[in-house]
């Protein structure tokens, strides 16, 4: 089916665009009213399993913001669940494994994964939403890092210091590689059998990669990424990588395989531009934060994004992060609409 608005993909291979697409991270989310009225009917672990709901919620911001990309509603922690470990979501505490990873035998508790039959119900979302699109606007699926899977399966919870993944970095890193492997290979296929269902491009969240030193991040956490990337089953979906808080190896990171990097908003849109910007395309920055401003704040930040990576193709505005549950929806309708608007000066008619 052919896609009526593909400003998103276009931007992402670099090529001409009259116009800077947008979505934003966490845009099916609890900000909308309307999500949260069918987070009534439904636990948030149940509405990732149910595909009617993952797709009403996935196609929620494309009729009510105006975004340029739906992505899929669901969580990266399916993929340790589907490896075996019990989750609980919960609310004000986030995720919880309350039988962490912290040895080897541990580690022997994980089975490899068949998306087709672990993760069929994330697939079947997929197909559904992408039907109930009717071609609109490209559908992104996602999924986290190895590194940012591993430390939500080591610490058990969110943490503060780290402390237990890097007890296992530095302590037994030969266990950490088994399971980054392990893991890669989960989320290799499973992105792939996204893309299979009809996902239109795929974002990999690194999360926590920014906790890491330089090196580490790179022995950890992107040799990982390029690994997934080279294993991915794709004709031309792009990937994205968003690995935040690692603003020091953006040079390594541009050549994972990736064909946009994302930005948190402690970056600057135009020195990574000229670092980076002929290799990939960039997406981001706006902090989230921005949204709890009136209007007129908020057009003269988004101004400020779009002049800072400027004329010519190869920027998908979006956030620095995930947008907050209490921003008021008027104002994210309000941002859509302003990047458009704005948008176009930057853009050759030519």
């Amino acid at each position: 089916m052919k896609i009526k608005n593909d400003l998103f993909l276009r931007a992402c291979k670099k090529e001409k665009v009259e116009r800077t697409p947008i979505w934003i991270m966490r845009q099916a989310g609890r900000y909308l009213p309307q999500y949260r009225a069918v987070r009534e009917k439904a636990d948030f672990l149940t509405m990732c399993k149910t595909p009617e709901l993952a797709a009403e919620v996935s196609i929620q911001p494309v009729d009510l913001i105006g975004v340029d990309a739906a992505i899929i509603f669901s969580d990266i922690l399916v993929i340790p669940e589907a490896m075996g470990m019990h989750l609980e979501m919960h609310e004000g505490k986030g995720p919880i494994f309350h039988h962490p990873i912290r040895s080897e035998d541990d580690a022997k508790m994980l089975k490899d994964i068949d998306p087709t039959k672990d993760l069929k119900y994330v697939l079947d979302a997929v197909a559904l939403t992408k039907k109930e699109l009717k071609g609109r606007v490209p559908l992104i699926g996602f999924a986290g890092s190895p590194f940012t899977l591993l430390t939500y399966m080591v610490e058990g919870r969110g943490s503060k210091n780290f402390s237990e993944i890097k007890k296992l970095l530095y302590g037994n890193p030969k266990l950490a590689h088994s399971l980054l492997n392990k893991i890669a290979k989960a989320v290799a296929i499973y992105l792939s059998a996204k893309i299979e269902a009809g996902a239109n491009a795929v974002q990999i969240f690194d999360t926590w990669g920014g906790i890491l030193t330089p090196d580490d991040f790179r022995e950890f956490s992107l040799n990982y990424i390029s690994k997934i990337i080279s294993e991915l089953k794709r004709k031309d979906e792009p990937v994205i990588v968003f690995a935040k808080g690692v603003h020091y190896k953006l040079k390594k990171l541009s050549k994972c395989g990736a064909d946009v990097i994302g930005l948190d908003w402690t970056m600057d849109l135009k020195s990574v531009r000229e670092k980076i910007g002929k290799r990939v395309a960039l997406q981001g920055n706006l902090d989230p934060t921005v949204l709890y401003a009136d209007e007129s704040k908020i057009r003269e930040e988004a101004k400020k994004v779009l002049a800072s990576y400027g004329k010519g193709s190869g920027h998908i505005f979006n956030l620095g992060h995930g947008i907050l549950p209490d921003v008021n929806p008027e104002n994210a309708k309000a941002l859509v609409r302003i990047v458009k608007e704005e948008s176009m000066i930057f853009h050759s008619k030519n």
